[in-house]
């Protein structure tokens, strides 16, 4: 198994999507994170893992101009995240379990909010297209409320890819999900893989290691191992339980 890194770097020559450098937060006098760099290149999947509290969510949410970092730089499709963050912005699609949608719209009215958002030229044919490819054109109509939350969790997805992002940010999205859901979801993952790039916060080795181009683990705010290639899942589950509570590992 490699040595822990401190950068995954995207291959020589490729210009990465992301960039990120000795990024910092503190909220008052804890720090979240400490000093982390990693590379994802264009059409990379980075897979992050950690116990709960490492700054996996922290992370996501700077690259998402969510939250502003403390220090450190961080670049999104070559746009600044502290300086540019209307660009980063229009360039990244985010899929969490919190799908934000707004439950009394029904699934059209809730594409057509965010396609005015943005000001897609063609909203209603890439609404119709997008509830088409999830499996929702039956129930366009429908108020939120009413869906189950799969159905909720693919309306998301059709939300976050409606721009035709660059990147797309994944918080956990298979939490809370039955079964079918899940299969759904990852079919509905594999089917967009070519059309973007990925970051995910996850808890499962088996489903971050299944899509992941790349890996980091986030331990007590710094990056504590990280890998650009592909990993054997048994040992990265060594690695892995050096820094995760055994009965966390999922």
């Amino acid at each position: 198994m490699p040595e822990a890194a401190d950068t995954a770097a995207a291959p020589s020559g490729a210009a990465p999507d992301i960039e990120v450098r000795e990024l910092t937060k503190a909220f008052g006098r804890r720090e979240v994170l400490r000093g982390i760099s990693f590379d994802v290149e264009r059409g990379g999947f980075l897979s992050i893992f950690g116990p709960n509290g490492a700054g996996k969510t922290t992370t996501l949410r700077i690259l998402a101009t969510l939250t502003a970092p403390t220090s450190g730089t961080v670049k999104v499709a070559g746009y600044d995240a502290r300086e540019e963050a209307m660009p980063v912005r229009a360039a990244i699609g985010m899929i969490s379990h919190s799908p934000l949608l707004y439950p009394d719209l029904t699934a059209y009215e809730n594409l057509r909010f965010y396609a005015d958002m943005y000001g897609l030229g063609d909203r209603d044919e890439r609404i119709a297209e997008l509830l088409d490819r999830v499996e929702l054109s039956h129930r366009r109509y429908d108020v939120v409320r009413t869906f189950s939350k799969g159905m909720r969790q693919r309306l998301a997805i059709a939300r976050a890819i409606l721009h035709r992002p660059r990147v797309l940010l994944l918080d956990e999205p298979h939490s809370g999900l039955d079964p079918r859901a899940v299969d759904i979801l990852d079919g509905l993952l594999a089917e967009i893989r070519s059309e973007h790039t990925f970051v995910m916060v996850t808890h499962s080795i088996q489903k971050g290691l299944e899509l992941a181009t790349q890996v980091l683990i986030i331990d007590g705010g710094k990056a504590v191992f990280a890998s650009a290639g592909g990993v054997d899942p048994s040992a990265f589950t060594a690695v892995y339980r050096e820094h995760v509570q055994e009965g966390s590992v999922a």
